[in-house]
């Protein structure tokens, strides 16, 4: 433990549990703590990026906002491992389905990322990572997907540095390699557990369908999402809770 609080996170030494659910929106992060969890505290305001501590069936879990892109899950993400001693990730967002089957609210537990970005340059490695997630992790969130019944699936994605003006037929190429949806943060967080030596998941719920151009309206992304979010929760509790 180490350089706390940071530029970007007011928290103390213990305010943040081991467990540290990531959306992109902090006002997602704000739903999650105020419907789900107890004895509630928000540990940071800096630039509004909130972040809250609570208990869910009496274990602590934190729940904070990412930011949008990579830039800012990765300086997030980094301070949170390498700071304060955070030993998982579950990054739960949005993302745009470009995969075979895929509907609206439909839950893609993100295997591994792909990815546009040079972030993997920070890292100085003398080939092409591929930035995957923690096996224990995704096997335990699909398993209380299926428990639940939620429509899933499990596979790459890509995360993208661009928002806006995206060629369509690159897409229909990553589709036709098998990517099931687009993002933009999933490869930075990877790439960070990878080198923290920690743990990382992205549970992503389908908001829009890129081929087809149906979507949710932005108030439905922030509160709608609720079976992603009991998904993630459960990996915050101990293996068979």
């Amino acid at each position: 433990m180490a350089n706390v609080p940071t530029p970007h996170n007011d928290a103390i030494e213990g305010q943040i549990a081991k467990t540290v659910l990531m959306p992109g929106d902090p006002l997602r992060a704000q739903y999650v703590a105020e419907h789900y969890l107890e004895n509630v505290t928000c540990f940071n305001h800096v630039r509004n990026m909130l972040g809250f501590t609570g208990t869910y069936q009496g274990r602590p879990v934190s729940v904070m906002g990412s930011g949008m892109g990579m830039p800012s899950i990765g300086i997030y993400s980094h301070e949170l491992y390498n700071f304060y001693g955070v030993d998982a990730i579950i990054r739960i967002g949005s993302a745009g389905g470009i995969g075979a089957g895929l509907q609206l609210r439909d839950l893609v537990i993100a295997q591994g990322a792909c990815t546009d970005s040079n972030y993997a340059h920070l890292f100085k490695l003398p080939g092409t990572f591929a930035p995957i997630a923690s096996y224990d992790l995704l096997r335990r969130a699909v398993d209380k997907a299926q428990e639940l019944g939620v429509r899933t699936q499990v596979g790459n994605v890509l995360s993208e540095d661009g928002f806006y003006g995206g060629d369509p037929e690159d897409t229909g190429r990553w589709a036709d390699m098998g990517v099931l949806a687009l993002e933009m943060e999933s490869a930075a967080l990877y790439m960070n557990a990878a080198k923290a030596k920690r743990k990382a998941l992205s549970l992503l719920s389908i908001s829009d369908l890129v081929l087809t151009g149906e979507s949710l309206p932005a108030s439905e992304r922030q509160t709608s999402f609720t079976q992603m979010m009991e998904v993630a929760l459960s990996l915050a509790l101990p293996e068979g809770a």
